[in-house]
């Protein structure tokens, strides 16, 4: 691995298990067996390394979302595979660690935030059209506007001021996420594949 990488996956994941505010770069150095000024060489500053993590962190998400298309069988397989990759993701979050990016580095949270949603309503709108086309969603629907309630009700879900995951499991969230948007969406000859494959992810998801 390049140094480069590497001290971007490092400091990855000592911000996902500890929150970013704690871990400075000394610290980072240290874990990394190199010198901070070897660090400072491949990034500017704790800002910069700090997007760069999640600007790294997005590519891989994108890759992830891409694969849980290409290897779904159908539009409901799909939004369930997305469910199960989110859960894994806020499972290896430091419940501090969205709070300090909020907080500490606003500006670089506001862009990764726009770029995130965008990419993440893009996919969420290629599914809703996914399933109008193989009929198991609803023929009545407006991809657009439930794409955009869809991104609005997940970033809620992901807001430790508004579901803190030490009041509210993760996985309890994201159920009654896809229960609320799948009945919501499918159609009649949908209903049956999205009860079996629900309830065969809840019992898994648990």
């Amino acid at each position: 691995m390049e140094p480069k990488q590497q001290i971007v996956t490092k400091a990855r994941d000592l911000f996902m298990r500890y929150g970013i505010k704690s871990i400075s770069m000394d610290d980072l150095a240290r874990e990394l067996g190199m010198s901070k000024k070897t660090v400072y060489q491949y990034v500017e500053n704790k800002a910069d390394l700090i997007q760069k993590v999640f600007e790294d962190h997005l590519e891989e998400e994108k890759q992830v979302l891409a694969e849980c298309r290409s290897e779904a069988s159908n539009a409901i397989d799909e939004m369930l595979r997305i469910a199960r990759h989110m859960i894994r993701e806020l499972r290896t979050y430091s419940v501090t660690v969205m709070y300090d990016l909020q907080k500490y580095y606003r500006s670089t949270w506001q862009l990764l935030s726009n770029v995130h949603e965008q990419h993440f309503f893009r996919v969420i709108k290629d599914n809703l059209e996914r399933g109008l086309a193989e009929g198991v969603y609803r023929q009545d629907m407006n991809p657009d506007i439930v794409a955009r309630l869809y991104i609005s009700k997940s970033s809620s879900a992901a807001d430790q001021e508004c579901f803190p995951l030490t009041e509210y499991p993760v996985e309890e969230l994201f159920i009654e996420l896809m229960n609320y948007h799948l009945h919501g969406i499918v159609s009649q000859k949908g209903r049956e594949t999205m009860e079996e494959a629900l309830s065969a992810w809840v019992e898994e998801t648990k």
